[in-house]
């Protein structure tokens, strides 16, 4: 079982959760401009980058992680 207060779990989640919503806002912005349902298109977007940003982000960051200490002892 998963715990809620897994570390493991949180910190791709809650760096996924802030990046989606930084970047679908963003890529909606330069592609769409401020509409007039700007906010509801940004929305619709930040539900699916979310969706694809939190597993990648769950599987890659463990990777990452070795990377970066890989080339931090080098």
């Amino acid at each position: 079982m998963i715990k809620l207060r897994n570390p493991r779990l949180l910190f791709p989640f809650f760096m996924a959760l802030i990046m989606a919503f930084v970047m679908s806002g963003a890529m909606t912005l330069i592609n769409r401009g401020f509409v007039e349902n700007f906010f509801f298109i940004w929305m619709h977007s930040f539900v699916f980058a979310f969706l694809i940003a939190f597993p990648t982000a769950y599987f890659v960051a463990p990777q990452v992680q070795k990377l970066v200490k890989k080339i931090c002892e080098s």
